[in-house]
């Protein structure tokens, strides 16, 4: 169950990847099969090709994208893996928003 976020940051996410940019989006996040994981963040981008170039300099897999049929596909970025990628980017407001809810 996904939440804390509002219509404007999602509908800027998905601006960027619909315009092929390497977008972000963190938000609060549930899910029993990771009961350590507070937060989610989902990086996409329209160019499934350039997707995965970005995610191959983090160790990403391109078979790790979740596929959409809206377009919006993107990989999840969790735990402490997910905030080494977002200090990596210099995501600073995106850390700050994971550790509020850790």
């Amino acid at each position: 169950m996904a939440f804390g976020i509002n219509r404007q940051e999602l509908n800027e996410w998905k601006r960027k990847i619909d315009q092929s940019e390497i977008a972000f989006l963190t938000h609060y996040w549930l899910d029993d099969r990771f009961p350590d994981c507070k937060t989610v963040t989902k990086v996409g981008c329209l160019d499934l090709d350039k997707l995965a170039e970005w995610g191959k300099k983090y160790g990403l897999r391109k078979e790790w994208i979740h596929h959409r049929k809206d377009g919006y596909s993107h990989f999840d970025l969790l735990g402490e893996r997910q905030t080494e990628i977002l200090e990596n980017e210099g995501l600073i407001e995106h850390i700050w928003q994971k550790n509020r809810h850790t």
